[in-house]
């Protein structure tokens, strides 16, 4: 097995980029799986806990305890579904803010460490294939 390919070298950069921001993000309240999950709800504002669940790649009782976890700091806001009544919509809430500047800023650096070296075509080429590789596996 060449352990040489395009799979094996994006799942190795995606280990190394989490380990580096869990190590950045250290000294913040929140553990890798509570910012992950407020991260999302702050970009998919009114995701459902069973999208959420999917879009994080766990199971939605896993994603309980990091929501109420999440309410209880204050950070997260639980609101009535318009369009079923049994659920719930995830929003951040206003108090949410500093602490998604953070994870934005930590993001950022760990991308302008991971581009260093790169032209500026090659970071526009780099990002145009994975736009591509995105769409070409979504219709799947």
């Amino acid at each position: 097995m060449n352990p040489n390919t395009f799979g094996f070298a994006m799942t190795d950069l995606t280990r190394l980029m989490r380990n580096l921001f869990k190590k950045r993000f250290k000294d913040q309240a929140l553990t890798m799986a509570q910012a992950r999950a407020l991260y999302y709800i702050a970009r998919f504002e009114g995701i459902r806990q069973v999208e959420l669940a999917d879009m994080l790649e766990i199971k939605p009782i896993s994603l309980v305890r990091i929501i109420d976890l999440l309410m209880e700091a204050e950070l997260i806001e639980r609101r009535p579904d318009p369009k079923d009544r049994r659920a719930y919509q995830l929003y951040p809430s206003p108090t949410a803010q500093p602490i998604l500047d953070e994870i934005l800023r930590v993001i950022q650096s760990i991308q302008q460490d991971a581009l260093a070296g790169l032209s500026e075509n090659e970071i526009a080429t780099l990002s145009a294939a994975f736009q591509k590789m995105r769409n070409n596996l979504t219709s799947l």
